[in-house]
């Protein structure tokens, strides 16, 4: 078993050789699910839970295992089994504030929910259909810029939509330096325009609603059926959860391939500074504001507000970006 096939690296390497003093072997989570975890590692495939301390010890969810992390592992490989008892430092990761409301409290839950751990690149899938959303696309890149991994906003279904050029511009212009990629998932050509971003070692993710094909994509640049897929729903353009766990695929040419359910929620995770990425167009004009802490709503000398009027962008973003702003603000002020 090749360990560098799944990104095991030299820094990894480094930071796990208190744990191999320890006789413990380094391992990738490959599937999570709800009580148990696959791992990989040189004795193969293990089934493995985490050992007690470590829950003992977690300030929260974030400091348990996901898929994509690296750790140290007691294995039981007769049994196909093993412990894990600690996670190698995660060099990105994908989190969001889990959502609904403390139980018996009725407040809002701060909880950080870790999606997905040790991604290089992350695709942002989007349907051209009913599920075409340039709001949710934002929410979603400033989510994967603030984790550390590079965003690629990838547009599906190109052939069910007549206006896909005018769509591919809205999103150029909203996406910062993330490429957007215009595809539909049918067309096997189109779809391996994708390869340019997988990288030998490094570790591509897949997130986005339910039914806006990313299983399809999947699919075709493993070559086999390997998730299931379903029709979307023509009267209200929502799919069913086809993916139900999130798991680790090697891909032929190399790298590591991660599919993700579709989530119906995605509360922010972070700080107010992970705009500067992905509203990177408003936070410079912001610079210019006459007041340093312009709300940019109606004061004076708002420089945000002039370039809005004379169309540099559209109220919409505005409003989506002073949003966005006051959600992260209202989680530190809660945290």
């Amino acid at each position: 078993m090749n360990l560098e096939d799944y990104g095991w690296s030299d820094t990894f390497a480094r930071k796990f050789i208190p744990y191999a003093q320890q006789g413990l072997l380094p391992a990738r989570v490959i599937r999570g699910e709800k009580n148990y975890f696959r791992v990989i590692c040189k004795e193969g495939e293990l089934t493995v839970r985490f050992a007690g301390k470590m829950r003992h010890r977690a300030e929260g969810r974030q400091d348990l295992p996901v898929v994509g992390d690296w750790v140290a592992v007691e294995p039981q490989p007769e049994q196909g089994r093993g412990v894990i008892h600690a996670i190698l430092e995660r060099f990105s990761s994908f989190a969001r504030n889990l959502p609904g409301r403390r139980k018996g409290r009725g407040r809002e839950r701060i909880e950080q929910q870790v999606i997905a751990a040790n991604v290089e690149r992350i695709f942002i899938v989007c349907g051209l259909d009913q599920d075409f959303n340039l709001r949710r696309i934002e929410r979603y890149l400033t989510l994967v810029t603030a984790g550390g991994a590079e965003a690629v906003v990838v547009l599906n279904k190109a052939d069910l939509s007549s206006e896909s050029d005018s769509q591919l511009q809205q999103v150029i212009a909203i996406a910062g330096k993330a490429p957007v990629e215009r595809i539909s998932a049918k067309n096997r050509a189109q779809v391996d325009r994708l390869r340019v971003y997988s990288r030998p070692g490094e570790t591509l993710a897949f997130l986005g609603s339910s039914g806006v094909g990313k299983s399809t994509i999947i699919n075709a640049l493993l070559d086999e059926e390997r998730q299931k897929v379903a029709p979307v729903s023509t009267a209200v353009g929502k799919g069913r959860h086809t993916t139900t766990h999130r798991e680790l695929f090697l891909l032929r040419g190399g790298g590591v391939l991660m599919d993700n359910p579709g989530m119906r929620e995605l509360h922010l995770w972070g700080e107010e500074e992970d705009l500067a990425e992905s509203f990177a167009d408003i936070e410079e004009l912001a610079l210019k504001c006459r007041f340093s802490d312009c709300g940019h709503r109606s004061e004076p000398g708002c420089a945000v507000r002039t370039a809005m009027d004379s169309r540099q962008f559209d109220e919409q973003r505005l409003d989506s970006y002073l949003r966005l702003k006051e959600e992260l603000s209202h989680l530190q002020r809660r945290r």
